[in-house]
């Protein structure tokens, strides 16, 4: 295996999803031609991760993803799916034709959104999401998973779930960024790299640095 170097280490990587998320903005909607050619200016621009659609939702946004996926030179083409096996089958159909292709399955981890969306206990969420991102594995190498309301998502239940998904193969994690700031601390000190007393002061850090940015 490979060491990184410091500089790998740093890379920032850009995850673009105009295609997907910003398509969903008012007014926004784009034909077929118009997301081959933004994939295109992308892809040329040296963007690392295109999130090129949801395969499910729709025969026209399956095709979309396909097609961009057999034209992408460079960029890691990502198609997102919901933690369920229907949608990680059709999702990696979509990108099977790319050079570098992707799996970004996402499910929902606030107690409101777990009672109310998905009718399920926060056990059954982490069972799904290990069960999930292992078949998205056996259809392809690289598969990303991903808080949904992360934000408002209990720091405990994410220092559980994030190291119990991290023992199925996946490559890579999302949670927002203002949660992320209070996780940290909280997760290090769960896996014994910080003490009590260390976590606690960073995590009040974090709150504070977090309210005094939030309305800016």
């Amino acid at each position: 295996m490979s060491t990184q170097t410091g500089s790998e280490k740093d890379r920032v990587i850009i995850f673009d999803t105009t295609l997907r998320d910003g398509e969903q903005c008012p007014g926004a909607t784009m034909t077929f031609e118009e997301k081959l050619e933004v994939a295109e200016m992308l892809d040329d621009m040296g963007v690392d991760v295109i999130e090129a659609g949801f395969p499910i939702s729709s025969e026209g946004d399956f095709h979309a993803v396909h097609e961009i996926a057999k034209r992408s030179k460079n960029a890691v083409i990502a198609g997102l799916s919901r933690v369920n096996p229907k949608d990680i089958d059709r999702c990696a159909e979509a990108v099977k034709a790319a050079r570098r292709g992707r799996i970004h399955t996402v499910i929902a981890t606030s107690p409101l959104h777990m009672k109310v969306k998905l009718n399920m206990t926060p056990e059954q969420v982490i069972d799904a999401s290990v069960v999930n991102v292992t078949r998205a594995r056996n259809h392809i190498d690289d598969v990303e998973w991903s808080a949904e309301d992360g934000t408002r998502s209990e720091i405990d239940f994410l220092c559980r779930i994030v190291p119990t998904r991290r023992s199925s193969p996946c490559t890579a994690t999302t949670i927002s960024a203002w949660r992320l700031r209070t996780l940290w601390p909280a997760w290090l000190a769960a896996h014994g790299r910080w003490n009590a007393r260390s976590t606690a002061s960073a995590s009040a850090r974090a709150m504070r640095r977090s309210k005094r940015s939030s309305w800016r």
